[in-house]
């Protein structure tokens, strides 16, 4: 409950998070039946990068501030997006800009101060619930959802011990609930060992189709900074690896720094 993503917004997780968010939005907007969007930890919505939280922190400037001006072109729509939004947004933000009229957005918030900015952000707007409930409690009580096709989003501070377990057992309830569904879960990477457990618990899960999209800025060996970032999709949609590589390779290529082991990593963990 002390996490406050303002501090954060913009970095170069942020950048991976959302620019594979985006694609699989819109690989599931190519079929013209409706999607929900749930968003289990949905923050602000949105962020001032001139705030002082972000200017104290000042991640942003290598993150999105890198892509900003002449972004390449597997991520110009997502830079975009970002631009036309008048701050930085959050994922729930970035998917709200995106939803057609039939299109259904939920956002789960827990913090007090982020949960009523979440709901300043998009009041009256008839195409977006919002929750002031834990998100993984969310996958139990609002899934599955209506429509019945969409993404489910999992994205936690990971500021507790324990969090990749709470993950794996919320992905594991919402396939139960919403096996056509496509699940997306952020990770950190600080050093190897919690997500070579991680990945392993998800092979032994009994679940499909699963993949691991990894950006480095470094050599993931020093606990005490964030080194790296992942997002694993479960179902993902078709052609979804050929296009995560290249999104990873871009942001690597702009993002990643001169230290060793920079770079990104595409994983099938397990088969269709």
């Amino acid at each position: 409950m002390n996490y406050r993503h303002a501090y954060h917004a913009g970095n170069f997780a942020d950048c991976l998070k959302q620019a594979l968010a985006l694609w699989l939005l819109t690989a599931l907007q190519r079929k013209p039946r409706p999607i929900t969007v749930l968003d289990t930890h949905a923050g602000a919505g949105g962020y001032d990068l001139s705030a002082s939280e972000a200017a104290r922190t000042g991640e942003w400037r290598t993150g999105i501030g890198r892509l900003m001006e002449d972004p390449p072109v597997p991520l110009a729509a997502y830079v975009a997006l970002v631009r036309a939004s008048g701050c930085f947004p959050g994922t729930a933000l970035l998917a709200r800009s995106i939803l057609r009229p039939n299109d259904r957005l939920i956002c789960c918030e827990l913090h007090p101060d982020e949960y009523a900015a979440l709901r300043r952000r998009f009041a009256h707007d008839s195409q977006v619930a919002i929750h002031h409930r834990d998100g993984y409690e969310a996958l139990r009580a609002l899934l599955p959802p209506d429509p019945r096709r969409g993404l489910v989003l999992i994205d936690p501070p990971y500021e507790q011990p324990g969090e990749f377990g709470r993950v794996l057992a919320g992905l594991s309830a919402a396939h139960v609930r919403f096996r056509e569904g496509v699940l997306a879960a952020w990770y950190p990477i600080k050093h190897r060992a919690p997500v070579r457990a991680f990945h392993a618990s998800l092979r032994e899960s009994g679940m499909r189709d699963i993949v691991a999209a990894e950006l480095f800025l470094r050599e993931p060996t020093d606990p005490a900074r964030l080194n790296g970032a992942g997002m694993v999709v479960i179902n993902p949609p078709f052609e979804f690896e050929p296009a995560a590589r290249t999104i990873l390779d871009a942001l690597a290529e702009r993002l990643a720094t001169d230290e060793p082991g920079g770079g990104a990593a595409l994983v099938r963990l397990v088969d269709e």
